[in-house]
C-alpha cells in the first residue's frame, strides 16, 4: 500500500470512529451544549415553589455537561396539576424539560381529582430539596388562637388550589376531626394568602413551615401568627410543643386517613421530568439533581433566602410514590372525595 493510500484508509478510518462516538457523546453530555433547560414551576411568582424552582434551575444547569441555559417557567394552575399535566403529555422527552410540582399532586390522580391528567408511576422523579411539615396558621388577632379554638370558632383560610396543602388539609380536616375551616379560592400562590391575612382578608393558612419562614421570617418569632398544628412524616424538632395532627385522631381509622392525607409531605418540593426518558439522561438528570444539593455556592443561595435544605433523590422519591399508589382503596377513596 503507497502512503497515499495508507493515509487515505487512517483518515477513513477516523471519520468513522468519529461517527461512532456521536451517538454516545450526544447521551453523555455534548447533547446539553449550547441547549436551554427549562424549568416549568407550578405555581405564580412569589411563593415557596417558585423559589425553590428558580433557585435550583440557577446551580443544576452547572452540573449537568454542556452547561445548558436555564429558564424558569411559571406555569400556574389547578394546584400544579397544569404544570403535571404538561410535563406528562406535552414536554419534550429528551431532558430539556423539568418541573416542580405541588408535592400532593401526586395524589390527584389516585383520588380521581378533576384536571389530574399524568400518572404519577410514570413520570421521572428526579428529587428534592426538603422534605416538609405542613402548618396551619392563624394571624394574631383572628378568633381562632389555638387548636381547640378551631373546634368551636370558624378559621377563613386562603386556598392557592386544588392539588396543595392550603385547600386539600382544611377541607378534609373539616370532615374528619370537625374542625371548621373556611376556605376562600382564588389565591395564585401563597405569597399573595400572606399578603391578604396581612390585610386582614382572611385569617390564616395551611402551608409548609418552609414557606412561611422563608417569605415572613418574622411572624413565627414575633408572634405575629398563632401555629395551630404542624403535619407531616413525623413531628418536627423545630415545632417542640405544637400538636401533631396524627395525634388529634380519636380512632385508628381516622389515623390512617391521616396519614395519607399527609402523604405528600414526605415529597417535599418534588422535582419531576416527563416519561420516555432514556435511562441514561434520567440517571444523568438525578445525578445533577444531588450534585447540585451539594454544591457550596448552591447551598449558600438557599441559606441567603432561608430555604432549609434536606434532600432526598429521585429513587427514594420513586419508591415512596409507589407506597402512596398501594394504600387500601376504601381510604383512597374517602380522602379522594374530601379534598375534590
Amino acid at each position: 500500500m503507497t502512503f497515499a493510500s495508507r493515509l487515505l484508509a487512517a483518515g477513513a478510518l477516523a471519520a468513522t470512529a468519529a461517527f461512532a462516538q456521536t451517538p454516545a457523546q450526544a447521551q453523555s453530555g455534548e447533547f446539553y451544549a449550547g441547549k436551554t433547560l427549562t424549568m416549568i414551576i407550578g405555581f405564580g411568582p412569589g411563593g415557596g415553589y417558585d423559589l425553590w424552582g428558580r433557585t435550583v434551575v440557577r446551580h443544576i444547569v452547572n452540573h449537568l455537561p454542556g452547561k445548558p441555559t436555564g429558564v424558569p417557567q411559571n406555569m400556574p394552575g389547578a394546584g400544579s396539576y397544569a404544570a403535571a399535566a404538561n410535563i406528562y403529555n406535552i414536554a419534550p422527552k429528551d431532558g430539556t424539560v423539568m418541573a416542580i410540582i405541588a408535592r400532593d399532586a401526586a395524589l390527584g390522580p389516585l383520588t380521581g381529582a378533576e384536571g389530574a391528567r399524568f400518572d404519577p408511576l410514570k413520570i421521572n422523579w428526579i428529587g428534592t430539596p426538603t422534605t416538609e411539615t405542613n402548618v396551619c396558621i392563624a394571624r394574631t388577632g383572628a378568633d381562632v388562637q389555638t387548636v381547640d379554638d378551631i373546634y368551636k370558632k370558624t378559621l377563613i383560610v386562603g386556598d392557592t388550589g386544588a392539588g396543595t396543602g392550603t385547600r386539600s388539609y382544611p377541607k378534609a380536616l373539616t370532615e374528619l376531626l370537625g374542625m371548621k375551616f373556611k376556605l376562600i379560592a382564588g389565591f395564585p400562590s401563597s405569597s399573595d394568602v400572606f399578603l391578604a391575612m396581612e390585610r386582614g382578608e382572611v385569617d390564616g393558612i395551611c402551608e409548609s413551615l418552609d414557606s412561611v419562614k422563608g417569605k415572613r421570617p418574622d411572624w413565627i418569632p414575633n408572634n405575629k401568627v398563632k401555629i395551630l398544628f404542624q403535619g407531616g412524616v413525623e413531628p418536627s424538632h423545630e415545632l417542640p410543643g405544637v400538636p401533631f395532627i396524627n395525634n388529634l385522631a380519636k380512632t385508628e381509622q381516622q389515623k390512617q386517613e391521616i396519614t395519607f392525607l399527609y402523604a405528600g409531605q414526605g415529597i417535599g418540593r418534588p422535582f419531576v421530568a416527563p416519561p420516555g426518558l432514556t435511562p441514561e439522561r434520567l440517571a444523568m438528570m438525578r445525578k445533577a439533581f444531588m450534585d447540585t444539593m451539594k454544591d457550596p455556592e448552591f447551598l449558600a443561595d438557599a441559606k441567603r433566602q432561608k430555604l432549609d435544605v434536606d434532600p432526598e433523590d429521585g429513587e427514594h422519591l420513586e419508591k415512596l410514590i409507589r407506597q402512596i399508589y398501594a394504600t387500601p382503596k376504601p381510604i383512597v377513596e374517602k380522602i379522594g372525595e374530601l379534598i375534590k
